[in-house]
């Protein structure tokens, strides 16, 4: 191989690698995260919250931990916004941060999954 094959494969090479680093580090900032208070007490919440955020537009990831009561949301910042996937989690029937639970989602719960239901 010539001298100047060489440097143009390397050089080719070096330019596609920063393109690639360029556009991996701009879709990075297009995610992020959101942890939301929520006020789900069972793994039935749990199960609840995951699925019905899952399929939110925008929303990449949904864990919920049910001892800390936290949904930890990975979601597109182009798509939605932390405001609206709370009031996604109120419209299931859950208190999410400061906003109340919407009322009627929150009565067609399972008893077992109202703010006031025994640990279990």
């Amino acid at each position: 191989m010539t001298t100047t094959k060489f440097f143009f494969s390397f050089f080719l090479v070096v330019v596609c690698s920063i393109i690639f680093a360029e556009t991996a580090s701009s879709q990075d900032k297009k995610t992020e995260i959101i942890k939301i208070k929520t006020s789900a007490v069972c793994g039935m919440c749990k199960d609840r919250i995951e699925i019905g955020m899952a399929f939110e537009k925008g929303v990449k990831d949904v864990s919920l931990d049910v001892e800390t009561k936290v949904a930890t949301i990975k979601y597109n910042t182009k798509t939605t916004t932390p405001d609206e996937l709370r009031k996604k989690i109120s419209k299931l029937g859950y208190d999410a941060d400061d906003m109340a639970c919407d009322k009627t989602a929150y009565d067609k719960l399972p008893a077992c999954c109202k703010k006031d239901a025994p640990k279990h």
